[in-house]
């Protein structure tokens, strides 16, 4: 932990206007570390006068900075940049205390967001405002337009890397914009509004604003606020849709996830189990597109064997970072608990981890669970927590159904050497984001990020151009000019 780090600590109020506000009569949120559950500081609790002030606020900046020109607006993206990376370490920190992840994990998330930011910086390069002559002298064109005051609603798994995904490109195309953090991860969130402003970000154009879930309803249901993104569980994510689209808003909402990896005999066995282990226990199985489903086509106990191995070598605390709290932790040993009495096999068992000196922490071990049905709970149900379910069928078509037959569709992958395996099962495969030998596949920029069937309710991804397109609204133009239009009162 460095020195940088400890000064973000403490109590931290909203941000808005280029600075933090604490209200007086707001009530206050304790923040506790799941490393090992020391009180980091807390936050207020935004309240509707509040609300509204930081809406105001983002509504006067908006005025101006929709009518600064593209180029200039990216300018603050790049010293930005600059900033995230001069302070990389002293936010890996700040991540890893309020989310319990591992450090390197903290820095990959930084990176991750930054990826982003470089799209947004490339705006405009990219900006696909076009004009064409569709008959002698008449032109159209269509023009894109930032949308106002727009928010986000960010889940606790990536304190940093989720926001990142909206915020530069929604600044970069102009909006005025609202960042609402989990009330666990709240820290993060006003690290990057203090330097949004060291980098010359005019004040009301970035504001976060603390709460739990009224607050957050109070912000969806806001008339200042145009258009929204979400990032949490499936059942909140249509909630959100529905309340913000029936108020005639522009929202995005992306929910959870139960991603199977399906393993076939000719896959590597060594690049299979790192890969699968990596994903299904990266973050604490604490993200969307951790593997949660491992199906094992054929003769693949070898492939499992290793698997088995990779899993046992994981030391709890150092490679396997924290769930992020006690009902967390109390919750997906339930699901461990409720798979042993069910009769399913516990190959690798981590209830009841412990990290010395920090027996305060909620840490739930690497767990593997053989055995496992098509439509048991564990095979069905988002855990998110690091627990694998292994289905053993014999066939890659009974492989495709099980996966195709989950209502999410975030992500899917196959190991194999066989490239004719691989495009099979890629067509068939029923999410937005498929893998080849890669347990979680996010595209890179400017590849879009975003899932199928229930793990997205609207239209489009939340990142790469279709991320543009949401946080803009397009005005078309027709001209005609005749000869006689230039005979005017000057002539």
């Amino acid at each position: 932990m460095s020195t940088a780090t400890l000064t973000q600590t403490g109590t931290k109020g909203h941000f808005t206007n280029g600075q933090a506000w604490i209200p007086a009569q707001e009530n206050l949120i304790e923040v506790h570390s799941p490393l090992d559950g020391t009180l980091l500081g807390a936050v207020p609790v935004g309240t509707p006068s509040t609300i509204d002030q930081v809406v105001e606020n983002a509504s006067t900046a908006f005025k101006s900075w929709s009518k600064t020109p593209l180029k200039e607006r990216v300018q603050v993206l790049f010293r930005f940049k600059t900033l995230l990376e001069k302070h990389l370490t002293e936010l890996a920190d700040l991540i890893q205390l309020e989310n319990g992840k591992t450090w390197p994990e903290a820095k990959a998330e930084i990176d991750k967001g930054i990826e982003v930011l470089e799209f947004a910086t490339s705006l405009p390069q990219i900006w696909d405002d076009q004009i064409l002559e569709v008959s002698s002298g008449v032109n159209c064109q269509y023009e894109r337009y930032p949308i106002g005051v727009v928010l986000s609603i960010a889940p606790f798994n990536f304190p940093a890397m989720v926001p990142m995904w909206t915020i530069p490109i929604a600044i970069g195309c102009g909006n005025a914009f609202i960042l609402k953090p989990s009330e666990l991860v709240p820290l993060t969130a006003v690290r990057l509004g203090e330097l949004f402003s060291e980098a010359g970000l005019p004040p009301g154009v970035f504001n976060v604003v603390h709460g739990q879930r009224e607050t957050t309803e109070y912000l969806i249901d806001h008339p200042g606020i145009q258009a929204l993104s979400f990032v949490g569980s499936t059942k909140v994510a249509r909630l959100v849709y529905q309340r913000a689209s029936s108020l005639g808003k522009k929202a995005l909402a992306l929910g959870g996830a139960k991603n199977h990896l399906v393993v076939v005999p000719d896959a590597d066995p060594e690049i299979t189990a790192k890969n699968v282990i990596a994903s299904a226990m990266g973050c604490a199985g604490q993200r969307c597109m951790a593997a949660s489903v491992l199906i094992l086509v054929g003769d693949t106990g070898n492939i499992l064997d290793q698997i088995i191995a990779e899993a046992r070598k994981i030391r709890v605390g150092e490679e396997l970072g924290a769930v992020i709290s006690p009902a967390a932790k109390t919750r997906i040993e339930g699901y461990i608990d409720r798979a042993e009495a069910a009769g399913y096999k516990i190959l690798v068992d981590g209830r009841g981890a412990n990290v010395a000196g920090k027996e305060n922490g909620t840490y739930v071990g690497p767990t593997l669970i053989e055995g496992v049905p098509a439509g048991a709970e564990c095979a069905c149900d988002e855990i998110f927590g690091p627990v694998l379910s292994i289905i053993q069928v014999n066939t890659l078509d009974e492989a495709i159904a099980i996966e195709n037959s989950n209502p999410y569709g975030n992500a899917a992958s196959i190991y194999t050497t066989s490239g004719a395996v691989a495009r099979y099962f890629s067509e068939r495969a029923s999410s937005g984001m498929v893998g080849v030998n890669i347990g979680v596949p996010v595209p890179r920029e400017p590849f879009s990020f975003g899932g199928w069937n229930d793990s997205k309710f609207g239209h489009g991804d939340i990142t790469g151009m279709d991320g543009v397109r949401f946080w803009t609204k397009l005005k078309k133009i027709t001209t005609k000019w005749t000869a006689s239009a230039a005979q005017n009162w000057m002539s």
